[in-house]
Parts: structure tokens; C-alpha cells; sequence
């Protein structure tokens, strides 16, 4: 074999070495990067199971002596050891059903102003202006709303409300009583005012998603504006748009010291929006603290595992609306 030839053969053994070392290095990265993405998220599983026994075992003793009980029952008495959720679960579920009704339709035409109707060279300035709402620390907005906010409803708005509704049947309890400026009504404006970003936010990067020849092909035909808007914009985009609310939804139910401020903190269950009220999450900011029974803290826990269930039955019932709004426009 001439030397050439073994020149050749030795050059080939070399670069088919190289390679092999190469591949075997990427193939160790690449088995690095698995073991590392499947241990993150086997680890986020593990961290919910962990929060999820804690609460459980937390809640236990006062579950225990309660029972079903606990569910529905307004006593609020540590000197007894008399305790109930139903309070706080009223006033966790309805502030953030009102202040979904707030801020869905003003995020939604904020989002559609944006996208749609504002001048170009305004579109960046007002997003970065709502956007900025978020950045605010809620204790912000609950000092805000308690010097600020309660004061101005209970001046203007409440009595407003009261002498408008007072022949009504059935809303005449629903915005009956003095004008306390603080209470429900107060803690869903600033709940609303706190998740408007988000939604406006979610519902323009949605907008904005809709391919422009629909809407031109729409122009082209005649459809105004508006129609366009209904017809074309609102159908495309609805499955973010309620994926958008019910992120909302989930914010809404776990805040704590903007609620804090201004709901009154009251373990009663008012008709009047215009009264005092609680929330899960203010409770357990409020007495924690001072918890120094065990079931007193049990019920302060049990109250977060409630939080807890909540939030995952919202969450659940959000993602089936969205399989259900996705395989409607498969088909």
C-alpha cells in the first residue's frame, strides 16, 4: 500500500474520530438539557403537592370540628373558637365578579382603541400608560383608595346610588344603607383598577393577531368600521379575550392589602354592596398574626385551602371554556 493510500486511510480515521467525539458531546448536552427540563418541571409538581399537604394538614383540626359547617357558617368569635368561610368566601367571589364587570368592557374598548382607532403615533404612549397602572404595589392603591376613593363615594357616588335605587324593588337592597365610602363596592373599584392592565394589555396583543386582510377584505365589501370591529375582530379573537379575563379573574381573587384598606373588613354577609364586607385573603392578612390558638390558626389556613380550591376550579372551568371556544373554530 503506497503511502498515499495510508495517508489517506490515517486522515480518515482521524476526522471519523473527531466526529464521533462531537456527536458524543452533543448527545451528553442534549441528555444534560432533558434531565434538566424534566427535572423543572417535575419539580413545580412536587412544590404544588407540597403546598397542597401543607394546607391540607394545616387545615385538618379546624375541618375536623367544623365540618361542612365551616362552609357556610358567618361566626367569627376566637374568644369561642366559633369560626366560618362563608363571609369571606361571599366577599372574595363577589368583589371580583364586580370588578370583572368594571374592567372587561373598559379594557376591551381600551384594547380596541388602541388597535383600531388611535393615531400611530399615540398607540405606544397610552399602552405604556396603562401598562404602568400595573407597576403601582397595590398597598399603593389601597392607601389611594382609602384617602382618596372611599372618601369621593361616599360623598358623590353612594348617596347617588341610594337615592336612584330606592324605589327599585330588589336593587333598593342591593345599594341600600348609610354611606360607609368604604366596603365592597369600594374594593371592586380598586380591584378593577388593578386588573385593567392586564386585560387591556392581553386584549390588544390579541387584536393585533388579526390578520389585516380579513379586516381589509371586510372594508372592501362596505362593513363600517364598527362592523368590522363586531364581525371580524370580536370572532377571531375571542378565545384570548376570555383567556385574558380569566387571568384577570385569578388576580383578582388572591389580592390582599388593596382589599385590605377599603373592604371594612366586617365577617358579615351585607345585600348591600354599599356595606362592609371581607375576603379570604384579607382575613388571613389581618388576624394571622394574631392567631394564637391552634384552631384559630387552622380556621386561618382552612381559609386558604378554600383560596386555594377556588383559584384551581376558576383556572379549570377558564381552560375548558377555552378547549370548548378553540374546537368551535376548528370546526
Amino acid at each position: 500500500m503506497s503511502e498515499a493510500t495510508l495517508s489517506s486511510v490515517a486522515g480518515s480515521a482521524v476526522v471519523n474520530a473527531g466526529r464521533q467525539k462531537a456527536l458524543r458531546r452533543f448527545e451528553i448536552g442534549d441528555r444534560i438539557f432533558r434531565v434538566a427540563t424534566r427535572s423543572s418541571a417535575i419539580a413545580v409538581l412536587v412544590l404544588l403537592g407540597g403546598v397542597i399537604v401543607s394546607l391540607v394538614q394545616g387545615a385538618s383540626p379546624a375541618l375536623s370540628k367544623f365540618g361542612f359547617g365551616f362552609l357556610i357558617s358567618d361566626a367569627w368569635n376566637p374568644v369561642t373558637e366559633k369560626f366560618g368561610a362563608a363571609p369571606a368566601i361571599y366577599g372574595t367571589l363577589v368583589t371580583s365578579f364586580i370588578a370583572l364587570l368594571i374592567a372587561a368592557p373598559v379594557g376591551f374598548g381600551i384594547a380596541v382603541f388602541l388597535t383600531e382607532l388611535c393615531p400611530y403615533k399615540l398607540r405606544r404612549p397610552i399602552g405604556i400608560a396603562v401598562e404602568l397602572l400595573a407597576g403601582i404595589p397595590s398597598i399603593i392603591y389601597g392607601i389611594w383608595g382609602m384617602f382618596v376613593l372611599a372618601p369621593f363615594l361616599q360623598a358623590h357616588v353612594q348617596p347617588a346610588l341610594i337615592a336612584t335605587f330606592a324605589d327599585v324593588p330588589g336593587l333598593n337592597r342591593l345599594f341600600a344603607g348609610p354611606p360607609y365610602g368604604i366596603g365592597v363596592l369600594t374594593a371592586s373599584f380598586i380591584l378593577a383598577i388593578m386588573i385593567l392592565p392586564l386585560i387591556s394589555s392581553i386584549s390588544r396583543d390579541v387584536f393585533d393577531t388579526v390578520p389585516h386582510v380579513l379586516k381589509e377584505a371586510a372594508f372592501g365589501i362596505g362593513c363600517t368600521r364598527w362592523e368590522v370591529i363586531r364581525s371580524i375582530v370580536a370572532p377571531y379573537a375571542g378565545v384570548g379575550l376570555v383567556g385574558g379575563v380569566m387571568l384577570a379573574l385569578g388576580r383578582a381573587l388572591g389580592e390582599t392589602m388593596a382589599v385590605t384598606f377599603v373592604i371594612g373588613n366586617a365577617h358579615k354577609i351585607h345585600a348591600s354592596i354599599l356595606g362592609p364586607g371581607t375576603t379570604i385573603s384579607a382575613t388571613i392578612a389581618n388576624e394571622f398574626t394574631e392567631a394564637d390558638g391552634a384552631i384559630y390558626t387552622s380556621s386561618l389556613i382552612a381559609l386558604g385551602l378554600l383560596l386555594f380550591l377556588i383559584t384551581f376550579i376558576v383556572l379549570a372551568i377558564s381552560r375548558l371554556m377555552l378547549m370548548r371556544l378553540e374546537g368551535k373554530g376548528a370546526r
